[in-house]
């Protein structure tokens, strides 16, 4: 649903969305504030496929996600989205989520660049589409996602995965939800077990390609349930992707 000043969609969580407690996980998360964006831009008739055809493509470069609490099975939910700013080649996306009387029970910012595929290259945003968004310059959540994360030097905690097909996206790259996916494999268990994800900062540097394996470098911080993690590729200096996140007791 559009207004002016924002882009609302629903959703109901369902059975294959949760965790062992019936409560819907990170990556679904950012798997539901991405097809919010989706539709974001095929409302104004610029389909991701349609942008697609004109190898053209929006690509995250960083962003965060805070959580008060995950919506349970069969929870009515709303992601409300909306453009905060612009430049020439990338825009500030701004969401929050809403339980069914309109609480607030999570916050989400990401900085989204127009991006040429197979020049593998930012590229000016359609003036159309800035048009048709317009702005609200208000912010969801105050985090600054432009500060540079530095690389975990000495990591607790490692993962090693491999990059297959399924990891990639339209835009020929991993997506970012299986950078999540591969953070949280490197948190000790006993964190898993006993918390739940509050606040995830992530920067996007590099990408992985199909085949090559990557590395979770997870460090804990001095500050209780505060990790610093890393994602880099297995036998060189490329560094993915790096990120913190802070934890919370159920």
């Amino acid at each position: 649903m559009a207004f002016d000043k924002y882009f609302d969609k629903q959703f109901e969580l369902r059975y294959f969305e949760m965790n062992e407690l019936g409560l819907a996980t990170p990556a679904i998360m950012l798997a539901l504030l991405e097809e919010t964006a989706a539709e974001h831009c095929y409302a104004i008739d610029y389909s991701l496929f349609d942008l697609l055809k004109k190898n053209i493509g929006w690509v995250l470069f960083s962003g965060g996600l805070q959580m008060d609490r995950y919506p349970n099975y069969k929870e009515k939910i709303t992601v409300r989205t909306w453009l905060s700013s612009y430049s020439t080649i990338k825009g500030f996306r701004e969401n929050l989520i809403l339980d069914e009387h309109q609480n607030i029970i999570g916050r989400a910012k990401g900085l989204w660049v127009f991006f040429d595929i197979e020049k593998r290259r930012p590229t000016p945003i359609f003036t159309d589409i800035k048009e048709k968004w317009s702005l609200f310059n208000e912010s969801s959540i105050e985090l600054n996602i432009k500060q540079k994360i530095e690389a975990v030097d000495q990591a607790d905690y490692i993962g090693q995965f491999k990059v297959n097909r399924f990891d990639t996206d339209m835009n020929k790259h991993v997506n970012n939800i299986r950078y999540l996916q591969w953070v949280l494999e490197s948190i000790p268990e006993d964190i898993i077990n006993t918390h739940f994800l509050h606040l995830i900062d992530g920067r996007f540097i590099s990408e992985a390609q199909f085949g090559d394996t990557v590395i979770s470098l997870t460090k804990e911080l001095e500050t209780p349930n505060k990790f610093h993690h890393t994602i880099t590729i297995e036998g060189s200096d490329k560094v993915c992707a790096t990120a913190t996140t802070i934890w919370k007791k159920h």
